[in-house]
């Protein structure tokens, strides 16, 4: 029976948006797997708006389902089409390996049109915490653990931190004033000497729908309440992937959450690295990873 058969008159029909609401999928995303691989059919509107039945929505959980085990987007569609009283085949081996040395290359090569387009390819293909997850997270891990003092380090380092800071605020430009979240600050400390962990940070935050004030430097700890009161945050959210100073993180941090009115906050590798010196204290610990870090953070803010 096809798709057109199953679907009734009085079946309810979802706009794009409402889609995107339901699944945490993106409508670019919506949008790319309709028209580069097939794997969904929307109805259309006279006016061609897509409208999505139940089972379309169904039909893109078990996407992301797929997805999560590590199957490539143009591998999915034949996984969808097997009758379902067949059993699941084991995982394909995936590409992310192959797009994450591709990404490594890029950094290194200071090529920035081919991190361009692994940017953009990889936010259009897949949610954003999918993407966090398989790339970008694993290659800044690779490439901090290899930059030192060789010539050119600081320069890839740079020139990484300038293509993700413009790409990823033009994505908070836009999305910002869409956001009925929480207002989030967020906001580098001070040993890490340039804010990847903040904008990935930013982005994974942006995708949870908060409103994300973002600071690329860091602040003194002395002007951090003094942000929070004037941008109306509802939470500081500090990044970092250095372990910091023990001064910082065993004085100055717990007498900022002291001080503070709303949830204080600390993710990326310094979360984990420093988890010993921070689990007694305010200040809450959200992890290095940030799709698991995005899911304490809600569990901090206080309910409306």
């Amino acid at each position: 029976m096809n798709d057109e058969a199953r679907r009734s008159a009085d079946t309810p029909l979802y706009p794009i948006r409402e889609v995107s609401r339901l699944t945490g999928v993106n409508s670019v995303t919506l949008r790319a797997w309709e028209r580069r691989y097939g794997l969904i059919k929307p109805q259309r509107t006279p006016k061609g708006h897509r409208l999505y039945a139940r089972e379309d929505i169904e039909r893109v959980q078990r996407i992301l389902q797929w997805l999560n085990r590590g199957v490539p987007v143009s591998q999915v569609r034949e996984l969808l089409d097997q009758p379902e009283t067949a059993p699941a085949p084991a995982p394909v081996a995936d590409d992310w390996t192959g797009q994450r040395r591709l990404l490594v290359s890029a950094v290194q090569a200071l090529d920035l049109t081919r991190l361009e387009e692994l940017f953009n390819q990889s936010l259009a293909l897949y949610p954003v915490p999918t993407c966090l997850a398989e790339l970008w997270q694993p290659v800044i891990r690779q490439l901090e653990e290899g930059w030192g003092e060789q010539l050119g380090d600081v320069l890839q380092r740079r020139t990484l931190e300038t293509f993700l800071r413009t790409r990823i605020g033009t994505r908070l430009l836009h999305a910002n004033p869409l956001s009925r979240g929480p207002r989030l600050l967020i906001a580098p400390l001070p040993d890490d000497p340039a804010p990847l962990w903040v904008l990935l940070t930013a982005l994974a935050a942006s995708d949870r729908g908060y409103h994300v004030q973002i600071f690329d430097a860091p602040l003194p700890c002395s002007e951090l309440p003094l942000a929070v009161e004037r941008f109306q945050a509802a939470a500081l959210l500090l990044a970092s992937g250095k372990a910091e100073k023990a001064e910082l993180v065993r004085r100055q941090l717990p007498r900022l959450a002291d001080q503070l009115e709303v949830p204080l906050m600390v993710c990326g590798p310094m979360a984990r690295i420093r988890e010993a010196d921070l689990e007694k204290t305010r200040v809450a610990l959200l992890g290095d990873d940030l799709g698991e870090a995005m899911e304490r953070l809600q569990g901090h803010l206080p309910t409306s």
